[in-house]
């Protein structure tokens, strides 16, 4: 019984040290040297001699983006690109303009939860579960109100009020991603190949030709 025990106890051993990770960074911060030619898994760490106040600053959300486009919206990111002090730290942030009847279309995040606050107006917000469901959650948020995107899942943004909207996300990526669905399925490159497309959607390929056209 004496190996067997031996054995148990040394497997445990070995697996809680193959199992352990760094829960949070290893010095204060690193801010990313975004003119670094190296690639690593985030961004290169500036000197900490270096480092400025400005390094950790943004400025901007206050004033309104452009939002006449043929979507009525617009996302002003502020990630790591904007600021070079986030780098490491797994947070982001976005805020939302909307004209009347505008959208984020359906798109997802494949590094990050969202939550969203509506600092203005009336949004419709909406995602869909995975299969076997499929299910489609939404609501109707107003001034003040909060709604979490769970990761990785399909989500859609919609001013349903009569004025203009606003709204304010954190994202717990410094890099969350953004793959726009309609974008990614119809305006790849090179195109994914229409009969493809065609079968998928159960449609004609011209169709999906005429559809990829305008991506």
């Amino acid at each position: 019984m004496a190996a067997p025990l031996f054995f148990l106890t040394f497997l445990a051993i070995t697996c809680s040290v193959a199992w352990a990770s760094d829960p949070s960074p290893l010095q204060d911060f690193c801010v990313a040297d975004l003119n670094s030619p190296v690639k690593v898994n985030g961004l290169v760490c500036k000197d900490p001699k270096h480092v400025e106040p400005k390094d950790f600053f943004g400025s901007g959300l206050s004033v309104a983006a452009d939002v006449n486009n043929s979507a009525g919206s617009q996302a002003t990111p502020v990630g790591v690109a904007q600021i070079p002090g986030l780098n490491t730290l797994g947070i982001s942030l976005v805020r939302f303009d909307f004209a009347p009847h505008g959208i984020i279309a359906p798109h997802t995040h494949p590094r990050a939860t969202e939550i969203l606050t509506v600092l203005e107006g009336t949004v419709l917000v909406g995602f869909v579960t995975s299969i076997p469901d499929n299910r489609l959650i939404t609501k109707t948020l107003n001034k003040g109100d909060v709604f979490v995107f769970p990761v990785g899942l399909i989500h859609f943004l919609q001013n349903v009020g009569k004025g203009h909207a606003v709204g304010l996300a954190a994202l717990n990526s410094q890099n969350p991603g953004v793959i726009p669905i309609a974008n990614s399925v119809f305006g790849s490159h090179p195109d994914i190949p229409t009969d493809i497309l065609a079968k998928a959607f159960q449609t004609d390929a011209a169709i999906i030709a005429n559809i990829q056209a305008k991506f």
